[in-house]
C-alpha cells in the first residue's frame, strides 16, 4: 500500500499541484499584508483616520459603561458583531488575487498560441498520366512508366 502512495505522490501533475497550493497560500498571505499593512492605512486616513479592520456593527449584548472601539473589545465584551470592515479587507484581498490570477492565465494563454507552423517544402509532383504521387526528381513514373517533363 505505501509503495502505491508513493507512485501516486511522485507523479508530476500531483507535485505540481502540491507546489501550486504552497505558493498559492504565501501568496495568498503576501496580498493580507500589502491590504492591511500598505493599502487600508492611506485609505482610512483619506477617510478621515478610519481603521477598516474594527468598523463593526453590535447585533446583540450589553454595551452600558462599557467603552467598545475594537473588534477585540466587543469580543472581550462578549458582543455579537457584524464585522463588515474585516470583510472589506478580506474582499480587497480576494479582488487583487483574481486580478493577479487573470493577468496570470492572460499571460499563458498568450505564450500557449501556436505560431503558424512554416509551410512544408514540396518533394513531390502528381503524374500527368495515372495522377500518382511521384518524387520530383523522377523523369518516369514508376506506376504507368510514362514519360515526365
Amino acid at each position: 500500500m505505501f509503495k502505491e502512495f508513493k507512485a501516486f505522490a511522485m507523479r508530476g501533475n500531483v507535485l505540481d499541484m502540491a507546489i501550486g497550493i504552497i505558493i498559492g497560500a504565501s501568496f495568498g498571505k503576501i496580498i493580507t499584508s500589502i491590504v492591511n499593512d500598505v493599502l487600508m492605512p492611506p485609505i482610512g486616513m483619506l477617510l478621515g483616520k478610519m481603521d477598516f479592520s474594527n468598523l463593526f456593527v453590535i447585533l446583540s449584548g450589553d454595551t452600558a459603561g462599557k467603552a467598545i472601539n475594537t473588534v477585540a473589545d466587543a469580543k472581550a465584551a462578549g458582543l455579537v458583531t457584524v464585522n463588515y470592515g474585516l470583510f472589506v479587507n478580506t474582499l480587497i484581498d480576494f479582488l487583487i488575487v483574481a486580478f493577479v490570477i487573470f493577468m496570470l492565465i492572460k499571460q499563458i494563454n498568450r505564450l500557449k498560441k501556436e505560431e503558424p507552423k512554416p509551410a512544408v517544402a514540396v518533394t513531390t509532383k502528381d503524374c500527368g498520366y495515372c495522377f500518382t504521387a511521384i518524387p520530383l526528381k523522377a523523369v518516369r513514373c514508376p506506376h504507368c512508366t510514362s514519360t515526365l517533363q
